[in-house]
Order: structure tokens, then C-alpha cells, then sequence
């Protein structure tokens, strides 16, 4: 199994799902990360937005308008907070957007002694405003939460998901077993059911 680090697994298991394109704002908490993606050697593409509600708009507007999932970064706390006018947007339209955020020190979460972008239970907040949030807590944990935020996008409403890491977790080592990507059908509508509506529409005296 290779060594890698928390963000480079996270960053690995997103290549293996198909992620080419991330857009994203640079901060303390998210430095392992944007080194991660940078040894992608360009595999990934990363878009800097020159706020973090851009980021996030960034994302919805490429999920809607490619049909794909669209991924953005941001920091923890107030910089998560500035994207949640496009994650709530991303839920009331039913697009796929995945949210990538750091966490301050794992030691420090939940203790409110007032780390830099520190607030108050961020996974519950963020829960409340997503299909579904998970917090990564260790670097073996990545591939089959990413795995798992995958299914939620593509099984159901594909609504917004959020990951989020600790920083020190993110420059952490450890041996990561890769799993392979899964494929969910997505939901389609029944071709007969279309046809028959139609045909009863098209004979419809007053169809409306």
C-alpha cells in the first residue's frame, strides 16, 4: 500500500472518481491539500476564485452546466460559511457539488478555545444544509468516505455533499488502500410511461 498523506489520499481517491477540475480558494488549513493537487501534475485543474462564494457558484454553475459533479475547496469556519448561499442553491436545484473543507488542529475541534476560523460544530451545521457530511478523521478513512460521498451523489437527489479534514490530519502519513470507484445508475424516467403520456396528451381535448 502506498504511503501517502491525508489530503494526497483524498486528492488520489477524487482521481479515481473522475474529478479533473476543482475550484477553489487557498488558506492555511488547506495548504497539504493544494500541494496534493499540484503533484496531480495538471491531471486535476484547479480554478482560484478571488472569493470563496465564487468557488462555490463556480462548482454549481459546472455541475449544471456539464452535467458532471462540480468540486470546489475552501477553508473551514467563515470560509465555509461563504459558500453556503451556493450550497443551499445547489440543494433547492438538485445539482451534484461537492464541498472539500479543512477542519482547525483535530485536538482543538469542539473545545471553542478560539482557533483561527473556529465555530461551532461545523459538521452540524454543514449537515443541515447538505444531503450528507462526513469529517475525515484519520488518512485511511478518505478513500471509502469519498467513495461513500460519490454514492450520495449519484444515488437519490443528487444534491450537495461535504467532506472535511483537519488540518494536521491532511499532512499526516499513513498507508492508504485505494478502493475502486463504484457505479450507481442514476434515476431515468420510464421511456413507456413518456410515450403513453404523450400519446394521451396528443388526444387530449383540454390537456392543461
Amino acid at each position: 500500500m502506498p504511503s501517502l498523506t491525508g489530503a494526497e489520499a483524498i486528492v488520489k481517491s477524487l482521481q479515481q472518481n473522475g474529478v479533473d477540475t476543482i475550484f477553489g480558494l487557498p488558506g492555511g488549513q488547506l495548504d497539504h491539500l493544494f500541494d496534493a493537487i499540484y503533484k496531480t501534475e495538471g491531471k486535476i485543474k484547479l480554478i482560484h476564485s478571488r472569493h470563496e462564494q465564487g468557488a462555490a457558484y463556480m462548482a454549481f454553475g459546472y455541475a449544471r452546466s456539464t452535467g458532471r459533479l462540480g468540486t470546489y475547496t475552501v477553508v473551514p469556519g467563515p470560509g465555509l460559511l461563504n459558500t453556503t448561499a451556493a450550497l443551499c442553491t445547489a440543494y433547492a436545484c438538485n445539482a451534484p457539488v461537492l464541498c472539500l473543507t479543512g477542519q482547525i488542529p483535530s485536538a482543538g475541534i469542539g473545545t471553542g478555545r478560539g482557533y483561527l476560523h473556529e465555530i461551532p460544530d461545523q459538521l452540524g451545521l454543514i449537515q443541515k444544509l447538505t444531503k450528507w457530511a462526513a469529517r475525515i478523521d484519520h488518512p485511511t478513512q478518505a478513500p471509502d468516505l469519498v467513495r461513500e460521498a460519490f454514492k450520495q451523489l449519484q444515488t437519490g437527489r443528487p444534491r450537495p455533499v461535504e467532506l472535511e479534514m483537519a488540518m494536521d490530519v491532511m499532512g499526516q502519513q499513513s498507508e492508504v488502500l485505494h478502493l475502486p470507484p463504484e457505479s450507481h445508475v442514476g434515476l431515468a424516467p420510464d421511456s413507456e410511461q413518456i410515450a403513453k403520456a404523450a400519446q394521451q396528451l396528443g388526444v387530449a381535448k383540454r390537456p392543461l
